[in-house]
């Protein structure tokens, strides 16, 4: 019986995208046993379990901060990396899978130290920190922009996409849910969501926006679980329905478009499903990854790109009615969003990983690891 490790935490951009290879891994191959490692003190220790998958916490931090906090978390980091040694030695995986966040790091140490293969999906255009650190110990990674693969290089690396586009593309219209958040199946609808956690700065400007847009037009405003008081934010607006949180992938079969985020798990589902986007990438992120996420598909004309620095009432309801209610455009946006869907990410990847594991020779009777290098730079 084969056993895979995933290693991912931090955010659910990293979280998401490695339950759903899961998922798809256990439907393809009920034997095979998945387990993960994560931050004790993340999400992704309440998260993973409630998936039904056992979880192994070890503890790390990230490198921000000043000098001190960088010291604490490299020896955080080599600590971590002993407890998932620890682990790995128990459960004697086929393979390691690292999904990104600092936790990921630590965990394809321990498996490099171990003679254990690894392999990494890296989710955004900008590779992050972890999978920067351990690529060096990859057999395989699995990027999803142009961007990345080249910073890999086309031998260590092939642009898969991302396994929660393989979960997007095969969900069906769920009409009752529909209902359920008060909108009419017979309107042309979109989607306006700014992240699970809302905006409240782009909540506050959509207000403006809106009232320049044609009422016609129904709107699902999803305006964060911490932004409650922007619950009644469009009151006056009867083509506006306002919810704190939606299960996008029981909406996607059923909208007409949608202006977003552009985080790599959001797009890889819009792309697969087929949706023509406004895209809003937030600032606020490492090394403005979100602003290459959308350039990708904005370069392709699968979407509208609008940087936050040029927001306002006029561009953000133009950028609306562009992408919306000019029908012939937004069936163009919708034809070239489709094409660069990833819709066999997570089959594309099982499959991999299985050619990984057979060449490696299957299950790992020798433990003895070879000496780590102690450098935690880039590869």
């Amino acid at each position: 019986m084969k056993k895979i490790c995933i290693a991912t935490g931090g955010t659910g951009g990293h979280i998401y995208p490695a339950l759903a290879l899961a998922q798809i891994w256990k439907e393809q191959e009920p034997e095979t046993e998945l387990v993960f490692i994560g931050n004790d003190d993340r999400m992704e220790a309440q998260i993973v379990p409630n998936a039904g998958y056992r979880f192994l916490p070890v503890h790390a931090s990230g490198l921000t901060g000043g000098l001190i906090n960088k010291l604490k978390a490299i020896w955080l980091m080599f600590k971590a990396r002993s407890q998932a040694k620890t682990y790995l030695k128990k459960e004697k995986p086929d393979l390691v899978i690292g999904f990104g966040g600092y936790v990921c790091a630590p965990a394809a140490m321990a498996a490099h130290a171990l003679d254990i293969p690894v392999m990494l999906h890296e989710q955004n255009s900008v590779v992050g920190k972890a999978n920067k650190v351990v690529s060096r110990y990859a057999s395989g990674i699995v990027t999803c922009y142009d961007k990345a693969t080249s910073f890999f290089g086309n031998e260590k690396a092939r642009q898969f996409g991302n396994p929660r586009a393989s979960l997007a593309a095969r969900i069906q219209k769920d009409p009752d849910y529909f209902r359920s958040l008060g909108l009419d199946s017979h309107l042309k609808t979109i989607m306006i969501v700014m992240g699970s956690l809302g905006s409240s700065s782009v909540n506050e400007l959509m207000k403006e926006a809106l009232a320049k847009v044609d009422p016609s037009l129904q709107i699902l405003y999803v305006c964060g679980k911490d932004n409650d008081s922007d619950l009644h934010l469009f009151d006056a607006f009867p083509n506006v329905h306002t919810v704190p949180y939606v299960d996008a992938l029981r909406i996607y079969a059923m909208i007409d478009g949608i202006v977003c985020r552009a985080g790599a798990t959001t797009l890889c589902e819009v792309t697969a499903s087929g949706i023509p986007a406004v895209i809003i990438p937030s600032p606020y992120v490492a090394e403005n990854h979100q602003y290459y996420n959308a350039r990708m598909l904005s370069d392709q004309h699968a979407a509208i790109l609008l940087e936050e620095k040029d927001l306002n009432a006029d561009s953000l309801s133009t950028a609306i009615t562009k992408a919306f209610m000019d029908e012939e455009n937004r069936q163009q946006l919708q034809k070239n969003a489709w094409k660069l869907g990833t819709r066999q990410a997570a089959q594309n990847m099982i499959a991999w990983a299985n050619d990984i594991i057979q060449a490696k020779g299957g299950k790992h009777e020798s433990m003895t690891p070879p000496k780590l290098p102690c450098n935690l730079d880039g590869a």
